[in-house]
């Protein structure tokens, strides 16, 4: 998985950023989704490596990155800000960004707080965080359950994960399209279980929904009137 990229490890904004980086040419950021890991990207990174120099991030809280205490510590602003500063100690003051779901809304805000250093972007799977909970129909709430089910005070949410962390967030994987597990590689299920089998990493990614409501969704009506100026693909 990932041949011809190296696994690193780095300190940014209080928290352990894990990456990998490969490739040559103009840097490439991306991000991955929930409840994934940078593992995500295994079979498309090596593609992209030819024409870029590609880095593969794990988010806050999520994989082999740190999972600070507090939900104040997993806004989509904070998220972004370790990216930022990642990149910056790379050595990529400006770059290309491509985020998926969790990844995406963390790119959004980048674009927002420092659209200058974005070459383009690339954003994913989502709708705007605000509008999703703001404008929210039954339908959404249904197929959404897991924002309102995630964010449930702690411990709440967490005991019920872990007592069959594959069986929740397999179901994560498949339930929300048309995908099956053999759809993944084995190498990438490997890791994504080897990341939400560890409790730390279930609390973290319970904190990452509990801030979009906490957190992001007053953060984003403050913004409302401001606009993404970046070459942007919303997907």
């Amino acid at each position: 998985m990932f041949e011809g990229f190296e696994l690193r490890h780095v300190k940014v904004n209080g928290v352990e950023i894990a990456f990998r980086i490969g490739g040559k040419g103009a840097p490439l950021l991306m991000l991955h989704g929930f409840p994934q890991t940078h593992a995500m990207w295994a079979q498309i990174a090596p593609k992209l490596a030819s024409s870029f120099t590609v880095v593969c991030s794990d988010l806050r809280g999520y994989g082999a990155s740190g999972k600070p205490l507090g939900v104040e510590n997993y806004s989509f602003k904070e998220m972004g800000i370790d990216q930022l500063e990642l990149m910056s100690k790379l050595g990529f003051e400006k770059f290309r960004l491509i985020g998926h779901d969790r990844g995406a809304r963390t790119a959004h805000r980048m674009a927002l707080e420092a659209g200058e250093r974005l070459q383009s972007l690339v954003l994913m799977d989502i709708v705007p965080t605000h509008l999703l909970l703001d404008d929210l129909s039954k339908e959404v709430a249904r197929a959404y359950y897991h924002w309102f089910f995630l964010a449930q005070p702690s411990p709440f949410p967490e005991k019920l994960i872990l007592s069959d962390p594959d069986g929740f967030f397999q179901n994560s994987l498949t339930g929300w399209g048309s995908a099956k597990l053999t759809d993944y590689a084995p190498e990438q299920l490997d890791a994504y279980r080897a990341s939400w089998r560890n409790m730390d990493c279930v609390r973290a990614m319970c904190d990452d929904y509990r801030a979009a409501i906490d957190y992001d969704f007053a953060m984003d009506a403050q913004d409302q009137h401001r606009l993404v100026t970046v070459s942007s693909l919303v997907m």
